[in-house]
């Protein structure tokens, strides 16, 4: 660090920020889904879900480049002024999330992640699209509201309940779907949620660490890669 000082952690965020953040968030989380699901059924019709699916990320990407841009704008500047802080951060971020993953991944649970064969599938059918949505499109979007928006605004009054949820509650929003996707409810698939916590902690920690909201977008590209060469290896 420079004069062996590390910054103070504070909010990216101003308040007018932090409140339309907020906002964009709610939407993301109960809207937007239901939306894309009700355009799906009545309008999309025979057209590729793949293709279905990046478009309605690169339209709440665009939002969030609206919504936040001048924050995504500053905080590529502070990437650049504190490269070894967020280097350091990536790199160990990245070790975190594969050492505890592959603990985690050894943990017997009575359900199987549906990801684990459903993003080979999308990928043999449409692998442009499918990277495209896993790699670019889902860590622009997601960062900027789960680390941005949540652990920043949390942040400024207690760090420990930031990081607490920040981690569960995107280790919570990558299987709650699964719940209510086969027909009923089967609250059993919130037990992935332990297969997530490594990776939501990791980019927690790179945010935290690095100051810098890319830095944790350039790990969740890294680790979306990881994660679909490793299941397209499985498959």
């Amino acid at each position: 660090m420079r004069n062996g000082q590390r910054r103070p952690w504070r909010s990216r965020l101003t308040h007018a920020q932090q409140w339309r953040g907020w906002i964009y968030f709610a939407l993301y989380v109960f809207l937007f889904p239901w939306l894309m699901g009700w355009v799906q059924s009545n309008y999309i019709g025979e057209f590729p879900v793949a293709y279905a699916n990046a478009v309605y990320y690169l339209l709440i990407g665009i939002g969030i480049f609206g919504v936040l841009w001048s924050f995504l704008k500053e905080d590529f500047r502070r990437l650049l002024d504190w490269l070894p802080e967020n280097l350091f951060a990536f790199v160990t971020g990245l070790a975190g999330a594969v050492v505890l993953g592959w603990l985690t991944d050894h943990i017997p649970l009575p359900v199987q992640n549906p990801n684990a064969y459903s993003y080979p599938q999308q990928y043999l059918l449409e692998p442009a699209a499918t990277l495209l949505i896993l790699v670019v499109l889902m860590p622009l979007v997601e960062e900027p509201l789960f680390r941005g928006v949540l652990f920043g605004s949390v942040g400024t009054y207690s760090k420990a309940l930031a990081y607490g949820l920040s981690t569960l509650a995107y280790a919570l929003y990558c299987v709650w779907q699964f719940v209510f996707a086969y027909g009923g409810a089967d609250f059993r698939y919130l037990l992935l949620m332990v297969q997530y916590l490594p990776m939501s902690l990791a980019l927690t920690w790179s945010y935290d660490r690095g100051g810098s909201i890319w830095t944790p977008i350039f790990l969740h590209m890294l680790l979306n890669g990881l994660q679909l060469s490793l299941s397209l290896q499985g498959w």
